[in-house]
């Protein structure tokens, strides 16, 4: 049986974004992100020395850059020390392969139950879809995640996959879900999930994670959570299984610590997360606890077509989200207006790249370029260049609509003859002052309802800002 997917709706972005603006219960929920990511940030980032951050940007950029520029080398290596571990590495070139890779091992083991932590990729690849349609059966442990799939939703945030919903949500769901009565308080819902989750590892068959680092020194892979669910899902079941993109090959240990001294900072405003765990093959003889079995499914997916092009520094996210965070849309939208699992600034330049611009045109205009993403980013990302790079593919395609082509073609056209400029904007600044002068704004105005819509356009003085730096200041 195949899983019927929904269909990605980053194409409608516009109008996803309507309903999350007249959403006040989502607005309440996405009013926490100042209080739990951005001051935390600021307090972790305080904390360190500017010019220690600085280097360790500085480096964390140079290593992957460096991984980048060597990926099928780390790769094989990182392939060869996994199997003299005994463990074994799966090369999958789509999504597909890795959903067919996957169920495979779960026959081969004879599983019907999945212990998962928490995965952006499996979130990529729809893996819990497959899974249940080919009889198994997937359980999220990861807190958020696990909200998320007892409510038959999609995250909406890297880190915090529930951010768009309240305690009060949660409170309701759990009532309703777990046949209890209804808590109020976080730590009594923290508690009475942790009361469902327990005996779910000791049933669990195998257990399936992501990775933050996939380490080609040692063939490790490392998760950074906050709880521990991640350990559990890994050392109880019989076979653990890590599903993880080519990118977050890392060359050493120290590298991958070296990323995680930012990684935890500007993700959630810590020094480090209560847990980093590194796991190396099958358990050994003498070891308490650990699979038989250790499996690394490799994810491609469209990631090695970005290598040696101008989207290729997207490869260095770390998903902090930092970026999501600090972004004015994504905080007036929340992630699902995204239309699909990557969201905010870094969804709006790896979506396109993965789905292709004409499913996903309208994000890499869902931007203000403010610049505030490139500057909180710990890889240095240029990311308003990125969208910018993907906003001219959609016009050399004409995949953006007619009258914003020809309206940017107009302007362009204008734009290339400074004389015809100056008169044009001119003649435009004299008219609108001119008309606007009594009330000192326009509430509407023709070819600008996009603007007025919201707010009121200013008036100008009757002269354009060239003109008058030109009367204060002369020509030069």
């Amino acid at each position: 049986m195949t899983p019927v997917i929904p269909p990605t709706t980053s194409h409608v972005f516009r109008d996803n974004s309507v309903k999350a603006l007249a959403n006040p219960q989502l607005q309440r929920a996405l009013s926490n992100i100042r209080r739990d990511f951005v001051d935390s940030r600021g307090r972790a980032l305080a904390d360190l020395p500017e010019e220690e951050y600085a280097a360790l940007k500085a480096e964390a950029k140079a290593l992957k850059d460096h991984t980048l520029a060597h990926l099928d080398f780390y790769l094989e290596r990182f392939a060869a020390k996994v199997a003299e571990t005994g463990g074994e590495v799966h090369w999958c070139a789509t999504a597909a392969e890795a959903r067919e890779t996957i169920i495979a091992l779960c026959k081969r083991y004879n599983a019907k139950t999945i212990a998962k932590g928490k995965s952006m990729v499996g979130e990529e690849i729809d893996l819990n879809a497959y899974l249940e349609a080919a009889g198994l059966r997937p359980i999220e442990t990861d807190l958020g995640e696990y909200i998320i799939q007892m409510k038959g939703d999609r995250p909406s945030h890297i880190t915090a996959p529930a951010i768009h919903l309240t305690k009060e949500d949660v409170g309701d769901l759990f009532a309703e879900k777990h046949k209890r009565p209804r808590k109020s308080e976080i730590p009594a819902l923290v508690g009475e999930a942790r009361e469902m989750l327990r005996p779910r590892y000791h049933e669990a068959d195998i257990g399936l994670t992501g990775a933050n680092f996939l380490i080609a020194e040692t063939g490790s892979s490392a998760i950074i959570t906050n709880e521990g669910n991640g350990d559990l899902s890994q050392i109880l079941p019989r076979a653990h299984i890590v599903l993880a993109s080519i990118d977050k090959i890392v060359p050493t240990l120290e590298d991958a610590l070296t990323i995680s001294r930012i990684l935890a900072r500007t993700s959630s405003g810590q020094e480090f997360t209560v847990y980093t765990t590194f796991s190396t093959g099958v358990r050994r003889a003498g070891d308490v606890d650990g699979p038989a079995a250790f499996h690394v499914v490799l994810l491609d997916n469209g990631r090695s077509k970005l290598l040696g092009t101008k989207q290729e520094p997207i490869l260095r996210c770390i998903r902090c989200a930092a970026c999501l965070n600090h972004c004015p849309v994504y905080k007036s939208v929340g992630g699902h207006a995204y239309g699909w699992v990557y969201t905010g600034p870094m969804g709006a330049v790896i979506t396109p790249a993965l789905l292709g611009i004409e499913r996903s045109g309208p994000l890499p205009n869902a931007s203000t370029f403010c610049g505030r993403c490139e500057a909180i980013c710990p890889m240095s990302i240029p990311l308003p260049s990125l969208m910018r790079h993907w906003r001219e593919t959609e016009y050399e395609r004409k995949g953006a609509p007619a009258a914003y082509r020809h309206g940017l073609g107009l302007w362009a056209f204008v734009a290339k003859r400074p004389r015809l400029y100056a008169l044009a904007t001119g003649l435009g600044a004299r008219v609108l002052g001119c008309f606007g002068r009594g009330r000192g704004r326009f509430s509407a105005l023709p070819l600008a309802g996009g603007w007025t819509g919201t707010r009121d356009f200013p008036a100008p003085e009757g002269a354009t800002f060239r003109a008058q730096w030109r009367a204060a200041h002369g020509r030069g």
